[in-house]
């Protein structure tokens, strides 16, 4: 029955993919926080179509620590929940991600209006630059910017290399660093087609201030809550 539900759900979301350009295309008119929000409100139709198809729900640990104002999220990768999940929870944002995903019909185009970071992962240094220069842009225009440090997603109970990438764009920029950790990689996990109910966590940590330091020193504070994190809220 869970197959068949996960089933529902992956149809779903290509139907509501389908409204996206008609979102972006009404937030034509506006200011780029607001056009976020708008499709923000879309992501929101992905997170609902989760629970009410496969009765998957998450909670919240940590709202507190949301700064005020925009900052560098580097957040865990296990799945793509947390592509959805981070534009509930968080403020508006955009995203570094891998040139490639803009050519995806309709959902890579969207991107690239949103103003995401599309990186070339085979030149590392222009990479670098990449989301230095135009990361500093979308937060001195008030967006969050949201880097998995990892690069591509790891399995559950696992971890790969922290970047420094997103620790060195705080840093260059003043901007504080805002780690987080989750549990969707157990229940919607990569390369398995069902989607398995419960509550996935995402813990929220404490601001990590920037200003002042060095990458290398943010990374390591960045990386060591989030897996220690990721073992305390392990299912």
């Amino acid at each position: 029955m869970q197959t068949i539900r996960s089933f529902f759900f992956y149809i779903s979301i290509g139907v509501l993919t389908l409204f996206l350009p008609i979102v972006v295309l009404f937030s034509v008119p506006f200011s780029i926080l607001t056009r976020q929000r708008m499709v923000a409100s879309w992501t929101q139709l992905i997170i609902n179509a989760l629970y009410f198809f496969c009765r998957l729900d998450f909670e919240v640990i940590g709202a507190e620590n949301i700064p005020a104002g925009p900052a560098v999220i580097l957040c865990k990768h296990q799945s793509a929940w947390e592509t959805f999940a981070l534009q509930v929870v968080f403020p508006a944002q955009t995203w570094v991600l891998k040139r490639e995903l803009l050519m995806i019909p309709i959902f890579g185009w969207c991107l690239a209006y949103a103003q995401a970071i599309a990186i070339d992962r085979g030149s590392p240094k222009k990479a670098l630059n990449q989301v230095i220069s135009q990361g500093r842009d979308r937060l001195e225009k008030g967006l969050w910017v949201v880097i998995f440090p990892e690069g591509t997603r790891s399995k559950p109970g696992s971890a790969l290399k922290y970047s420094a990438g997103g620790a060195m764009l705080a840093s260059r920029t003043g901007y504080s660093a805002v780690p987080v950790a989750h549990t969707a990689g157990y229940f919607w996990t990569p390369g398995r087609f069902r989607i398995t109910p419960g509550t996935i966590k995402i813990a929220i940590g404490p601001e990590i201030e920037a200003a002042g330091r060095r990458a290398g020193e943010i990374n390591r504070e960045a990386e060591d809550w989030i897996e220690r994190t990721m073992d305390e809220i392990a299912p």
